[in-house]
């Protein structure tokens, strides 16, 4: 990723495409370089955090076993290839990691409303028999409309902003739970290129999963077996989970040209008054927090005070890291390797430094790494 001259203004990147409210990542289709990141003053431009990246890279499966993808530790000074397994031996007794245990729930659904075929990927839930979801064609749905999925299920169109539709189902709380379990797809990000199976139900789940919510899975805890959470017990590194039911919102392109026009969707999120005195007392003891994912370092910052104490939380957080912002809470952070242009990509930028991280993600692609929800991960050190 060299860095050109400042001068040089860039190709307009053609990476991504939103195609109604569904996200697709066309791989190796940018023509744009990156350019130098600004001054603090100046405006923080969506193209500063765009990449090409070969399609080979792009993980359609996960490897197994789950905890045999490399992790790339990113310091301060250097970058060390690594497995997933050394990952106790990167902590030390009295660290303190945090998982998110949201569980994905089958959420994509098709149906038909009359002769038109319907396309929607749930992403929040409102009541116990409403939901709102990304809805494919939703120009053509109008409030009254019912959607029908399946003969025991149908939904009846009460609103509507955008690509985002709001649906009342004729079946509601654990009944309806365990329907859309039953017809519903694995919500597969677009990228991967192929549908969801049977292997998809086990594969993109964490074992630790506990709270159904999320429309996709927080994917830096994909990696973890029952093993790997053994030895980390065994090597006294402590774990608390949070939940944060991760929205497709998340993992959508920017399509602005700056990021103070980027909205984001919000996602319902918890951390117990218990966990929040764990990782509390870990940090007055000289611990170190290690969020496992985004997800967990989004929700710990929406639950943190300025005074970094962090606070029992229950609620919705539509938190947008860019660079610049200053960090209460985590010291180290693991996560996959993400989109170009994307929120998480501006988010691990922000963590661990611009540079740093573009110097990663060259070394990433070099070294044949892996990328997004399927793929390897790194552990980052947060720059201060």
């Amino acid at each position: 990723m060299p860095r050109p001259n400042p001068a040089t203004k860039p190709a307009k990147c053609k990476a991504f495409r939103l195609h109604s409210a569904f996200y697709d990542y066309k791989p190796g289709t940018s023509a744009h370089k990156p350019v130098p990141f600004p001054a603090r003053e100046t405006v923080m431009r969506v193209d500063l955090f765009d990449f090409d990246l070969p399609e080979g890279l792009i993980a359609a499966r996960p490897v197994s076993p789950r905890d045999s993808a490399r992790l790339l530790h990113v310091q301060a000074d250097h970058l060390t290839d690594r497995l997933i397994p050394a990952l106790p031996t990167l902590l030390r007794r009295g660290d303190v990691m945090v998982f998110n245990d949201t569980r994905v729930i089958p959420a994509r659904l098709f149906g038909k409303r009359g002769q038109v075929a319907v396309e929607i990927l749930l992403h929040k839930q409102q009541t116990h028999d409403t939901w709102q979801g990304l809805s494919r064609p939703a120009k053509r749905l109008k409030p009254g409309q019912v959607v029908e999925f399946a003969e025991e299920l149908s939904a009846e169109v009460i609103g509507r902003d955008g690509g985002t539709v709001t649906y009342r189902f004729n079946r509601s709380g654990a009944d309806l739970a365990a329907t859309i379990a039953r017809i519903g797809h694995i919500p597969l990000p677009p990228y991967m290129h192929r549908d969801d199976d049977a292997r998809d139900r086990t594969d993109y789940q964490t074992v630790y999963a506990a709270r159904d919510g999320a429309v996709a899975a927080p994917t830096a805890g994909l990696h973890f077996t029952p093993e790997l959470l053994a030895n980390l017990d065994a090597a006294g590194i402590g774990r608390v989970h949070v939940t944060l039911h991760v929205g497709a919102g998340t993992f959508l392109p920017v399509n602005v040209d700056d990021t103070t026009d980027h909205v984001m969707h919000a996602e319902w999120g918890e951390v117990s008054p218990e966990n929040a005195a764990v990782l509390n007392t870990a940090k007055t003891a000289g611990g170190r927090i290690i969020a496992v994912g985004t997800t967990s370092l989004r929700l710990l910052e929406s639950a943190a005070g300025d005074d970094g104490v962090i606070r029992p939380f229950t609620g919705d957080t539509s938190i947008f890291i860019t660079p610049g912002y200053r960090f209460k809470t985590a010291d180290m952070l693991m996560t996959n390797f993400h989109l170009p242009r994307s929120t998480l990509f501006m988010l691990v930028c922000a963590f661990a430094g611009y540079d740093r991280m573009r110097s990663a993600y060259t070394h990433a692609i070099a070294k044949g790494y892996r990328f997004y929800s399927y793929g390897d991960a790194s552990l980052l050190e947060r720059t201060s």
